[in-house]
């Protein structure tokens, strides 16, 4: 399945691009007068390989929980059950996420792809009727022959089981994940993207949950970029300065210990990423060969986009910068990608907030190009 999705991505479409850049110079405004918002529609425009290209609607979220083993390094001050916990908010409806995404009229699909403990959650409560056939909370569920026809409701947040494993391993002891584990997860993402797609997504947002999550997501921007671990790190959900020495130092000797190479992808997500780290890239890279813009959030997002432009280059040509987390290794990994944020308001929350927040930039950039009139449709001169 990774084969054959790399082979799908391709570059972005030249004469699209052309025609977009074309019709903004004859649209009722001064040239250039919309700043990034243009360069974001001809983007667009050359993913799609049509302009205008299609309207970034509706938009579906998908959050990857996972754990790490290298928790038990005292990288965080949260406890690891409080990724389990925020599954139960995020389909109860009551985080951050979820009132972000109804006001942006998203659906919000939570993919436990390798949750530590057990879900405090009741499925029946929280699922659609087909979701609740256990053929259906396996990676198999997204399937499109078993399509829910409530994939897309976003009312109802929908919960795929789709555990690889039970967590990682604590990365400073031996690699997080075997390769195979790691091509598990990152093929889950392919899955999932494409079920989102199949249901009518015009656009991906990521999302992600997972206490400790930010260590691993500095590894990963440290190996793929050569950035110093110091540079890549952050103080994740705020952590005082010992703790924050302690994990830069933890992350640095990761990287000592499996030499990690950018050159091999999925090595580089087994030595020292996560199980939503992996499933994020796969998201990436199948939202990338269906031609379907991904919108990132934060900075376990942009470590994934990594993992997924070294798989495929010509991947970041499906990716939206959403904004620009507070987490240094995300500026580190977005100047690596070549992206621009479109927001940059402080955030380090995650859950595929910022992402969400960025959503209505994205769909204005499209929508210019769809209903502006031309100087000559609307009988302005031009200077």
């Amino acid at each position: 399945m990774l084969e054959t999705t790399i082979a799908a991505i391709h570059p972005a479409d030249e004469a699209a691009m052309v025609a977009a850049r074309e019709l903004h110079g004859r649209l009722t405004k001064p040239a250039g007068s919309l700043g990034a918002l243009e360069e974001l529609s001809v983007r667009l425009a050359g993913l799609a390989g049509a302009c205008p290209p299609p309207l970034p609607e509706p938009a579906a979220v998908a959050i990857f929980a996972g754990d790490h083993g290298v928790h038990a390094q005292g990288v965080s001050p949260w406890p690891q059950e409080v990724t389990a916990q925020m599954i139960g908010n995020f389909l109860a409806g009551g985080a951050v996420v979820n009132a972000f995404a109804r006001q942006a009229g998203a659906s919000v699909t939570v993919v436990d792809v390798g949750v530590a403990t057990p879900l405090p959650v009741d499925p029946a409560a929280a699922l659609s009727p087909a979701a609740l056939d256990p053929a259906a909370l396996s990676p198999a569920a997204v399937d499109p022959a078993v399509l829910d026809p409530a994939v897309l409701d976003p009312a109802v947040p929908r919960l795929v089981a789709a555990s690889v494993r039970r967590g990682t391993r604590d990365f400073t002891v031996t690699a997080a994940l075997t390769r195979d584990e790691a091509l598990a997860a990152v093929q889950t993402g392919i899955r999932i993207a494409d079920e989102l797609i199949d249901a009518g997504a015009g656009i991906l947002l990521t999302g992600d949950m997972g206490i400790g999550n930010t260590t691993p997501a500095a590894a990963l921007i440290a190996a793929f970029t050569g950035a110093d671990p110091l540079d890549a790190t952050g103080r994740g959900t705020g952590i005082d300065d010992p703790t924050y020495a302690h994990k830069v130092a933890v992350v640095r000797a990761a990287l000592t210990r499996h030499t990690p190479d950018p050159a091999d992808p999925l090595g580089v997500l087994a030595a020292v990423g996560g199980l939503e780290h992996a499933a994020l890239a796969g998201l990436i890279l199948g939202a990338a060969a269906r031609r379907t813009p991904v919108l990132l959030d934060g900075v376990i997002a942009v470590s994934a986009a990594l993992a997924a432009a070294a798989f495929a280059p010509d991947a970041v040509c499906a990716m939206v910068a959403g904004h620009r987390s507070a987490e240094p290794g995300a500026t580190v990994a977005l100047r690596h990608l070549g992206l621009d944020p479109l927001i940059d308001l402080g955030l380090r929350l995650g859950e595929g907030t910022g992402a969400l927040l960025a959503l209505p930039v994205v769909s204005g950039a499209v929508r210019v190009l769809h209903e502006v009139a031309t100087f000559d449709a609307a009988g302005v001169a031009e200077k």
